[in-house]
């Protein structure tokens, strides 16, 4: 099984392809219309993927967590976006969205109790403002409008989603497959709604080669991203997995070049220098847990501090990092069992 680094890109360049592909669709559907269309092959291809690979089921009483996650991120997060972003150039949304890792950072230290060295802060700086350099918007100004209030709300959806789903112990496809069922309920929802200003679209008439990039966006941009990201935040931190999405920004603009013929100027450049040099970086620091310790239940277990050199030799950690996950885990099952209790998913 690939590492929680190789997810946690692989999920933001399937982020990126998928924009790209989303932004070309906007120019001749509505923003809920396309929602439908991506999350309707993903749902189905997501469920034939749990079949077969026979998951497992998490505990009954975990579920309305699972549902209600889903409902923030990709339901409200994505919509709120994908109308934003009708409104919206592409620089503007690329630099709105690059908010999210501070916002995850500050979420996670509040809520997580997770350590924000200063190391992590300059790195996310330093790629916040290569984020600035690709977006071209370096010294420039943008008027905050509905489009731009729309996408960062978008954006704090999701920021929230990453800190309330680095506490969900449930397998990653099946956990996917749930949120993306709750999103389509979602949108079907809201799409008589919009149909009643636009039309219901002539299926006969759309082009085919619409229809498969409808598909495709969709199953890069909701099947295969979340699956990629929720394993990668089964053992990495949520602030170290946020500071990863700057990374989408570079894949973006690559894409664009390779697929849409769009050029870089000489600053756009040296942002996407800064945003992969950072991130690079963040690779080489440990970031991730063993999996064998990730695993261990605290409800049965005793702390990992408690335990001799040997037995954590096993495990492949030091008694620092013992001490570190065992206040990590303290505080997130606080958190966890709070959100639980009101569900009634102890």
């Amino acid at each position: 099984m690939f590492s929680s680094r190789a997810a946690i890109v692989s999920a933001c360049l399937c982020w990126a392809l998928g924009t790209i592909l989303s932004k070309t669709l906007l120019s001749s559907f509505s923003p809920v219309t396309i929602l439908v269309f991506q999350l309707t092959p993903s749902v189905i291809v997501l469920w034939l993927a749990v079949v077969l690979a026979r998951s497992p089921v998490p505990s009954g009483r975990l579920l309305p967590a699972i549902a209600l996650l889903g409902l923030l991120n990709p339901g409200w997060a994505y919509t709120l976006s994908m109308f934003g972003l009708a409104e919206t150039s592409a620089s503007v949304a690329t630099l709105l969205w690059a908010f999210e890792p501070i916002l995850i950072l500050g979420l996670a230290w509040a809520f997580l109790k997770e350590r924000i060295d200063r190391q992590l802060v300059g790195l996310v700086a330093l790629a916040t403002c290569g984020v600035l350099l690709v977006s071209g918007l370096w010294g420039g100004s943008a008027a905050i409008g509905s489009g731009s209030v729309l996408i960062l709300a978008g954006v704090l959806c999701c920021a929230i989603y990453t800190i309330l789903a680095r506490n969900l112990d449930a397998d990653p496809l099946f956990t996917v497959a749930v949120q993306q069922s709750v999103a389509l309920g979602w949108v079907l929802a809201i799409w008589p709604f919009e149909l009643r200003f636009v039309g219901v679209p002539n299926i006969a008439t759309i082009p085919f080669r619409d229809v498969a990039t409808i598909i495709l966006s969709g199953f890069l941009y909701y099947a295969l991203a979340y699956w990629f990201y929720l394993h990668a935040l089964r053992s990495m931190a949520a602030s170290v997995a946020g500071s990863f999405f700057n990374l989408i920004p570079v894949f973006g603009v690559m894409g664009s070049f390779l697929f849409l013929g769009e050029r870089l100027a000489l600053s756009q450049w040296l942002g996407a220098v800064l945003i992969v040099g950072a991130a690079v970086t963040v690779l080489r620091r440990r970031t991730d847990i063993p999996m064998t310790a990730q695993r261990r239940s605290p409800q049965q277990d005793v702390p990992l501090s408690t335990l001799d050199d040997h037995q954590l030799d096993d495990l492949g950690i030091s008694c620092e990092q013992a001490n570190e996950i065992d206040e990590r885990t303290s505080h997130r099952l606080g958190l966890w069992n709070a959100f639980a209790s009101r569900r009634r998913i102890r």
